[in-house]
């Protein structure tokens, strides 16, 4: 990323007008050790070594080598790696590396030229270590014989500078010079005349000098032959040859031919064609016939790698004479190389909030054709949010035109296409994947516009009630959401206790049991953030609704219950059917159906003289008051709401029959001997509760033995099972606690059955035989049967409340 950065940098920086025009140029020796100093790049570019760290300063080449490299904690441009002037220029007379200083924060580029400097590290070579000379002893003072020379891959001062001979002789001088600029040549000048009687052969060396400082030399050994009588030697016919060839013509294919001819006859005039390279040439490309002098191809050529190919042709006739000359080979060009694009800085993933005009990739493009072969046009292919935008020469940079969206568009494929001018035109294609990173540009959005749960109260702690759900278009920790809660209200209040929201799932939980009767509906707003940076967020109301139970008991608020002694209402003896007694208000803390109530006579001295109202709960007379009715009646309500299951509460009250209301006060003497009375009948409640099962294992133990008879109940009182009622008595005896398969006789006390029966004609006069009643009163007092009451309504925990004179006197229906 630090390479891109600073190559969007350079690209941005080449299109400023303050961009420097002159670049910076130093030079280095060749064969400089690493970590040599070239120069101070800071210095001579302005800049404080601080900056180039800060700004992310990086060199940058052609070829993509990086032989120098920049300090950047001094500034300094040093050595990367070893530098050999003749592998990067050959024998060009100039060296140059062209190199790019690039800046970030803000875009900067300095251009700067090293010139490599020639070091005299080649010693002169010379292609062979003998050369073998056959010269004519006829031949005269001052005649010339050419020599291939040495070579040395140095340049200027230190090339070579100079021939000599060792030892020196009478016989032979060295000449060296120049044609021309570029054709150097060595001779043999023959200095007086040869005798081969008196000398038939002769060796010396031949020492080539440089002019490097120390001087280095290379040696060959000349070897001189005296010939007899062949005074010609080959001439060509021309001094320098130049053919021409395509660098895709096939193997084997003539390039030129070279012709030499010899005034002498027979042998020394018959003359073979050969290559004398150079030293550092390669001969395997190009074959010569010995015999016409013609040059082919030996393998293919290639423009890219060298344009112009320069050979020596030696020809020697059969007396050893030879000549020497030269061919030049100009190879031409072929558009058989495609476009190179290769890619400096390529940013990716970019983000969506880019802005138009953002550099994505910055590259180059090179082909290794010359002329319209290596003219390149680059495009897009069918892309509009980018396009591509010239920078520096060869330089391109691909940049946005459009905003971007990757909730639309997460991946861009890019194809640049380079083409170039040839014909046929080459063409190549680079796919730049330029995929979009997300930047929180999307708020949570909820699944509902608000949210409705339920609970119902006295509800478990920690109980789960719902969840809310939020989501977020972005991805990674933009589309991360947690969750809150907020008041729900702007009176900026904390939200509930009582609820929570999970913040990683955003469940909601109710943390404690509510109250209905309190607490209907609680509403909390709840808050979905992300986890971007800055964080975008959403809200929502959740109202959790508080469903009602059965929890409340009704509350008896008159007659009051709690004074003592009781208050009693007054009843004129006169008074009619449908009296007003009295009215038992009551209230239930629950709503709905748990707070409908219904009252019932659960209990009366004289059931069949009071009624209550179902849903008033007013007590009025049934029938006219008697003298035999008690003075004093005592009535049981029972108040029963419409919950499942239902909660009950009874009130007590009493009523004074009184023929003038001056009798209310009683005497304080018959008020306590109630009391002991209702004390007695207690004990006899649980003597007849005793008795009773005692009955039921002896009839249990008798019916299993044989069939109950019928005619053996006759005088007694027999309660049958559930199946023989009718069905309105049925469903009270199966709420009982006697089984249902049983028959029951119930003996009761002297008189009371007499008692119970004549209290029961005139209120159920078709009451059939096997309808079971409950009888029984030791104080001889008159019984009362009971009104709707089952055995469901009389529970063991409301026992207490009754007198053992009223609960003999309660009736099963």
């Amino acid at each position: 990323m630090a390479i891109a950065r600073q190559v969007l940098c350079l690209s941005a920086l080449l299109s400023l007008p303050h961009a420097r025009s002159q670049p910076l140029r130093y030079s280095v020796a060749e064969e400089a050790p690493s970590g040599s100093l070239v120069a101070d790049v800071a210095e001579d570019a302005g800049l404080a070594p601080a900056q180039l760290s800060a700004r992310r300063a990086r060199l940058a080449s052609e070829d993509g080598r990086q032989r120098l490299r920049l300090d950047r904690a001094t500034g300094r441009l040093v050595v990367a790696e070893r530098l050999d002037r003749e592998e990067l220029c050959a024998q060009a007379p100039a060296c140059t590396l062209p190199l790019e200083l690039l800046l970030a924060d803000p875009l900067q580029f300095f251009r700067i030229e090293v010139a490599v400097r020639d070091v005299n590290d080649h010693s002169p070579r010379f292609p062979d270590e003998q050369i073998t000379l056959r010269i004519p002893e006829t031949s005269n003072p001052g005649s010339r014989f050419p020599l291939m020379g040495a070579r040395d891959l140095d340049i200027g001062s230190n090339s070579i500078q100079g021939y000599s001979i060792s030892p020196e002789n009478e016989y032979f001088s060295v000449s060296f010079g120049s044609r021309n600029d570029d054709d150097q040549y060595v001779e043999l000048v023959l200095e007086k005349p040869l005798d081969r009687e008196e000398q038939a052969e002769m060796s010396f060396s031949l020492i080539a000098v440089d002019g490097g400082s120390p001087p280095r030399s290379g040696t060959t050994e000349i070897r001189i032959v005296i010939l007899d009588a062949n005074d010609n030697a080959p001439v060509f016919t021309q001094e320098l040859y130049v053919g021409q060839v395509l660098e895709n013509a096939p193997e084997g294919t003539v390039v030129l031919s070279v012709v030499a001819t010899d005034l002498d006859a027979g042998s020394n005039g018959e003359i073979f064609y050969q290559f004398r390279q150079e030293v550092g040439q390669s001969e395997t490309m190009f074959v010569i016939d010995a015999r016409s002098g013609e040059i082919k191809l030996r393998k293919p050529l290639d423009f890219e790698t060298a344009q112009k190919h320069e050979l020596r042709v030696q020809a020697t006739d059969g007396g050893g004479l030879s000549a020497i000359c030269k061919v030049l080979v100009e190879v031409l060009d072929v558009n058989d190389n495609a476009p190179e694009l290769v890619v400096s800085s390529f940013s990716s993933p970019l983000p969506e909030n880019a802005l138009p005009g953002t550099v994505v990739a910055f590259f180059t493009v090179r082909d290794r054709d010359a002329g319209a072969n290596g003219k390149i046009i680059c495009a897009l292919e069918g892309q509009l949010s980018f396009s591509l935008r010239p920078a520096y020469k060869n330089y391109y940079e691909l940049v946005t035109v459009s905003s971007l969206d990757r909730e639309e568009m997460a991946r861009y494929i890019v194809t640049v296409t380079a083409a170039d001018a040839g014909s046929p035109s080459l063409t190549t294609t680079q796919t730049f994947t330029v995929d979009i990173s997300d930047v929180n540009d999307n708020a949570p959005v909820f699944n509902q516009t608000s949210y409705t749960m339920y609970v119902r109260e006295n509800n478990i702690p920690t109980m789960l009630v719902g969840t809310v759900y939020g989501a977020d278009a972005d991805v990674g920790p933009n589309a991360k959401v947690t969750y809150s809660l907020a008041p729900a209200h702007p009176t900026g209040q904390p939200p509930c206790s009582c609820i929570s929201v999970n913040s990683e799932n955003g469940h909601v939980f109710v943390l404690r049991p509510l109250d209905y009767e309190q607490l209907k509906q609680i509403e909390v707003l709840v808050i979905a953030s992300d986890a971007g940076s800055p964080p975008l967020s959403a809200n929502v109301t959740v109202r959790v609704v508080v469903v009602d139970e059965n929890d409340n008991a009704p509350l008896v608020l008159h007659p009051a219950q709690d004074s003592s002694p009781a208050s009693s209402e007054l009843v004129p003896m006169s008074a009619e059917v449908g009296y007003l007694v009295t009215k038992v208000v009551a209230v239930d803390a629950d709503s709905g159906q748990n707070s409908w109530l219904s009252y019932h006579l659960l209990k009366a001295t004289d059931p069949g003289l009071f009624v209550v109202g179902a849903q008033s709960g007013e007590v009025h007379l049934r029938r006219p008051v008697t003298e035999r009715d008690t003075v004093k009646q005592k009535l049981i309500i029972l108040v029963r709401d419409n919950g499942r299951p239902p909660l009950s509460a009874t009130a007590a009250l009493s009523a004074l029959l009184l023929n003038d209301f001056s009798d209310v006060q009683l005497p304080r003497s018959s008020l306590d001997m109630e009391d002991e009375e209702d004390s007695l009948t207690f004990y006899l409640i649980i003597s007849l509760v005793f008795v009773s099962l005692l009955f039921l294992v002896s009839m249990a133990t008798f019916i299993a033995c044989k069939v109950c008879k019928r005619k053996e109940l006759k005088d007694g009182h027999v309660v049958y099972a559930a199946s023989n009622l009718p069905s309105s008595l049925a469903d009270a005896a199966s709420a009982g606690t006697l089984p249902h398969p049983y028959c029951y006789e119930i003996n009761l006390t002297t008189g009371s059955g007499n008692s119970e029966f004549k209290f029961l004609k005139p209120i159920l006069p078709s009451l059939p035989p096997q309808h079971c009643a409950l009888g029984g009163d030791t104080d001889g007092e008159q019984d009362f049967p009971h009104g709707p009451l089952t055995t469901e309504d009389v529970l063991p925990e409301n026992i207490g409340m009754f007198s053992g004179e009223e609960f003999n006197s309660l009736s099963f229906n």
